[in-house]
Formats: C-alpha cells, structure tokens, sequence
C-alpha cells in the first residue's frame, strides 16, 4: 500500500522545487544540498541520526522518492542495517540482514563502482522495492578504501540521474563516509578510555580493585547508605608477617600468595554489590553494603578459615607453617556528623587489635550500630 505521505505527484515523478528551475538554479539548489549534508553530517548526536538527517535532506529536496543508506557488516559479506527516507513505500529484497550477492545494491558493493540504471525493469539484478521506481543511482560509501556499505537513490522519473546530480550524490556518499568513519573513531576512542578506566581502577598485581577504586566506591556507598539509613559493612584483611615471608621465600612466592588471597577474599563475597580491593601491600578491604555485624563476622570468619585451609607455605611465620590473616571489621549505620573515614578508622583498630591478640583472629570495632 502507497505510503500516506505519498501524492500523485510523487508517483508521477512531479517535483515543483526542482521542476521550474532551470539548469543554473538546478545547480544551484544541489550546492545547497550538498552543504546541507555536510552541515547535517557533523550534527547528530548518534551515527544513525546524523544519517537519517542526510537521507531527509535528500529525499524531502530533490524528485528522488526513496534515498536509502545501507551499511554493511565488518567483513562486507551481508548488509545489516538501512536507514532511509522515502515518500513511497520501499520492500527490501529480504530481512535483514541479506547478502551483498543480491540486488544491484549488492553488485555496487561487489564491483566496488557506482551503479547507474536508468531503467530498472531492464536491469538484471533490480530487485523491485516499488512497482512505480523508474531509475535508481547507487553509489558506494567508502573511507580510505573501507567500504561501509552504500548510498542507494531511486526515483520515479527516467531522466533525473543526470551527471550534474550524480556528482552531488557522489559527494554526498563520501561525506556519509567521512561521518561512518568519524562515528566509528569516537566509539574505538570511547572503548578505550572506559578500558584505560578500568585498568586505573584495577591493581596490576591481583587483577582486582585498586586503592583509588575503592575511595571511590567507599565514597558512593557511604553517601547511598546515608540515605538509606542502612548499615555499611568493611573488613580489613592483612596477611600475618608478610614481610618474613618475602624475606624467606622470595618476592616471586610473595606475590603468587597475594594473588592466591585476593582469590580467596573474592570467593569470600555475596555477589556483585560487594567489593574486594588490595588496600596496600598485602593488606585487603572487603566492603559489604547492607551487612550488618553478625553477618560481617560470618563472613570474616569464613575468609580466615578458608585462607588456613589453603595452607599457602610461610616458613617465617611464628604463627603457623601456612599463610594466616588477621581481620578487623567495623559496620557502621553513616550520620551527616561522621565522615567515612570513620569506618576505615574503627575497622583499622579492630584489625591491629587482632594482630596483638596474636594474630590469625577476627575482631571487630566496640562501635556497632544501634
């Protein structure tokens, strides 16, 4: 069915804006247009609005009833995504995605050339999109020799792809190129700072969260639970006599045990809403939003346990003949007057209360909340 926009003068191939001008004021409006499109290329918030203005350019100005960008896939096997404009109804040879060894669209990206069919019943690879299209021009939308995919223009009349018009459409395509092309850089650009984001946040060594991720994350969840009036939980985690270690075993050995604990504290979390970070050295910070005390010490317990259990080698210990770690926790319930200082604070005196009291134990801070 006729798209409602549609007019009998669309069908018949009628274009007032462009009819009764003469060959200067023709050329004239396709200069315009075509600093239209470059104005439009470097608008669009995202890839597909900035193509979409480009196609409304076309198809709304000129006697063209269906302009189309059709982009390929990575490898240019298939095309998989169209944007068009249109004031007929246009059918694609099949649903996308469909391969290029189909249509003339699919012949322009195969020879790599501009398709130029004056008379598309004649033409053996047209596929019909709509019984009332006479012409079509195709041309590819390449950027340095990468071919994205094409720019596809079709029209009702026989004798609008005139070279004048098809030099326009010619650098129209390349600057749709030039806009793929820019969209694609600030997505590589983007993937990469959320990567170097991420490494800034991890620690070299263990491959969990640094010191800087956990202030952050400590930050937030102070302030969230300030709202929600909920207890916020922190373990501080130190291997005992780490330093005997590295002198006994070696920093190879000592740094494989790091690995290996901040495994162990990892395992020792609920779920994703938990953080596990190496705090310094070989001390760790395990924060538990929504933890209460009981819970806190069910879970320090557990990691202490399991750390023994592994029985990583420390020939210098005075405490056993494995790694053991000492545990301090503090859960507080934040107010405005306490900053969130004050939980590493309480969790960092239950901790060097646990390393007096001869290490390989969990004590907790005397400040619990109500």
């Amino acid at each position: 069915m006729a798209n409602p926009k549609a007019t009998s003068a669309d069908i018949r191939g009628q274009h007032p804006l462009w009819d009764r001008r003469n060959a200067s004021g023709r050329r004239a409006m396709l200069t315009a247009i075509l600093a239209q499109v470059s104005h439009a290329a470097l608008q669009g918030e995202t890839l597909e609005a900035v193509l979409q203005a480009i196609v409304d350019c076309v198809g709304h100005r000129l006697p063209v009833t269906i302009a189309s960008i059709i982009l390929l896939n990575d490898e240019g096997t298939h095309f998989v995504q169209e944007v068009w404009s249109g004031r007929i109804d246009l059918a694609l040879p099949d649903a996308l995605p469909w391969p290029v060894t189909v249509g003339a669209a699919g012949r322009c990206v195969r020879s790599g050339e501009a398709q130029l069919i004056v008379d598309v019943k004649s033409d053996p690879d047209y596929v019909p999109g709509n019984g009332e299209v006479c012409s079509e021009y195709i041309v590819p939308i390449r950027h340095r020799g990468r071919l994205h995919g094409v720019l596809n223009l079709e029209s009702t009349r026989s004798d609008f792809f005139v070279p004048d018009v098809r030099t326009v459409f010619d650098a129209i395509a390349n600057q749709v190129a030039g806009a793929i092309h820019l969209a694609r850089v600030v997505r590589e650009l983007e993937n990469a700072n959320r990567k170097l984001e991420q490494l800034s946040m991890s620690d070299g060594l263990t491959g969990i969260a640094n010191r800087r991720c956990f202030d952050r994350s400590l930050e937030q969840e102070w302030q969230r639970h300030l709202r929600e009036q909920r207890p916020l939980a922190l373990l501080l985690v130190d291997a005992d006599c780490f330093k005997a270690l590295n002198d006994a075993s070696g920093h190879l050995h000592g740094d494989e045990c790091l690995r290996e604990l901040a495994r162990l504290c990892t395992a020792a979390i609920r779920d994703g809403a938990d953080l596990v970070a190496r705090y310094g050295g070989e001390e760790f910070a395990l924060l538990l939003p929504h933890c209460d005390g009981e819970e806190a010490v069910r879970i320090a317990e557990n990691l202490r346990r399991q750390v023994e259990a592994r029985a990583l080698a420390h020939p210098a210990s005075p405490v056993a003949p494995h790694i053991t770690v000492s545990i301090g926790f503090s859960v507080l319930r934040p107010r405005e007057s306490v900053s969130a200082e004050a939980l590493i604070a309480d969790a960092d005196r239950a901790l060097y209360c646990a390393k007096q009291l001869g290490r390989n134990r969990v004590e907790c801070s005397t400040t619990l909340p109500d």
